[in-house]
């Protein structure tokens, strides 16, 4: 899919400018707090809580604030019980969307998300109705820095072991490097220790099929998608929507 950036690779990117700091900070204080309550707040037996730390020192949080909602989340007591929810359904132009959402009450939650999937001309659907499209993954992608994207690939194929489901493809002007979950970890410490730089790396999940769009297509997409993530509840937003870089340009 060379030159052609998929909703993973677009929210990542909207994200690194996302002037809403307050509502980010939020957001990741709710996953580290949720981490913690749920594997314990020792980031070194707990992978998702050592993720969480890591998101949140990219957006810049303070050690203070991490500390606080890692504390909050082991001890389980203190403010209001939150609740992971997971919501499915179906964008404009047939895009699978999922949404996983991190709330102190369904009900409200539930009847945001799909009031925002109806305004934009989608719908909310049951449960499993699209996470079959999708898959758990450990995804990487290295700056180029200038060199030829698929000579860079073909020199990561030998510093990264990727296993027998992983991949290193060409996506623009970076290369990308999918790996189980279970192999994130030692891959992304594999790359930094050879002094590649990473563009952003997160175990998300990936979809195995993509829905093409055009400059026609892509705004009422990107409003959906835009508008669950701006909701507080809201944690990550997952879709199989692929979008050409030009295309982007011309609509974002």
């Amino acid at each position: 899919m060379s030159g052609h950036s998929k909703w993973a690779g677009i929210k990542h990117k909207k994200a690194v400018v996302d002037a809403r700091r307050g509502q980010v900070f939020t957001k990741v204080a709710r996953e580290l707090s949720v981490s913690a309550r749920e594997g314990g707040p020792d980031p070194d037996g707990n992978f998702r809580l050592r993720l969480a730390i890591q998101k949140a020192r990219e957006v810049n949080m303070p050690a203070d604030n991490i500390e606080r909602a890692i504390q909050r989340g082991a001890g389980g007591k203190e403010g209001v019980q939150l609740e992971e929810v997971r919501y499915e359904g179906y964008g404009p132009h047939g895009v699978a969307v999922m949404v996983d959402t991190v709330t102190d009450n369904r009900n409200r939650t539930v009847a945001a998300i799909r009031n925002v999937f109806t305004r934009s001309g989608g719908s909310l659907g049951e449960s499993n109705s699209v996470a079959w499209m999708f898959s758990q993954q450990g995804v990487l992608r290295v700056q180029g820095a200038g060199r030829d994207p698929e000579e860079l690939a073909l020199e990561l194929l030998d510093v990264v072991d990727v296993g027998d489901d992983g991949d290193v493809s060409v996506d623009g002007g970076e290369v990308q490097v999918t790996v189980d979950p279970t192999r994130f970890e030692a891959t992304r410490r594999a790359l930094e220790e050879r002094g590649y730089s990473l563009d952003s790396a997160e175990v998300t999940m990936n979809p195995s099929t993509s829905v093409p769009l055009d400059a026609r297509q892509a705004p009422a997409v990107l409003r959906l998608l835009d508008a669950l993530e701006d909701h507080d509840d809201v944690q990550q937003v997952y879709a199989n929507a692929e979008i050409p870089d030009e295309v982007l340009e011309t609509v974002g």
